[in-house]
């Protein structure tokens, strides 16, 4: 598979360092990036992580604004701007740093979140909640999709005469 899927609870050893899931370790290893680069999520209290798929996402968000526009300098900053490349041990270990595990609100335990073409680093508990609104939110859009499918499925009803 060549895509970030489940979610893992590890533990902090006493370096600081967290062994990155072996699935998720496959999946970079097929991406061929050294090392992993990661960056503080925009939108919630986690750390995004990857490797050449995701420069790619940020690079396709980038090339939507001019050069040199506003915009282009926002995003640059925010996700290129406060990035860290970490580097990955040999039995597939990462140390995080300490701006990457204060952004996150990590002490001790971090759970790691796939999604697809990325990872994130959560807190456990904080990813607890974000998964519980994630749930009932994306269970919202779910009905609100199927009525507008439903909607647009139905044939139109003829003008004029009745049937």
């Amino acid at each position: 598979m060549d895509r970030y899927v489940s979610n893992f609870t590890n533990k902090l050893d006493a370096k600081g360092r967290v062994s990155i899931p072996a699935s998720y370790r496959a999946v970079l290893a097929r991406d061929g990036y050294e090392g992993l680069y990661v960056h503080p999520a925009l939108d919630v209290r986690a750390v995004d992580c990857g490797g050449n798929a995701l420069l790619f996402e940020i690079d396709s968000v980038l090339n939507e604004f001019a050069p040199y526009s506003e915009e282009r300098d926002l995003f640059s900053t925010a996700l290129l701007g406060t990035s860290e490349i970490l580097k990955i041990d040999s039995e597939g270990r990462v140390g995080l740093t300490e701006s990457v595990k204060h952004h996150a609100g990590v002490t001790n335990e971090v759970t790691f979140v796939g999604q697809g073409y990325k990872f994130q680093i959560w807190e456990p508990n904080a990813f607890q909640a974000h998964l519980d609104e994630a749930k009932n939110r994306a269970r919202d859009l779910y009905k609100q999709r199927g009525s507008r499918r439903a909607e647009a499925e139905t044939p139109p009803r003829p003008h004029g005469a009745r049937e």
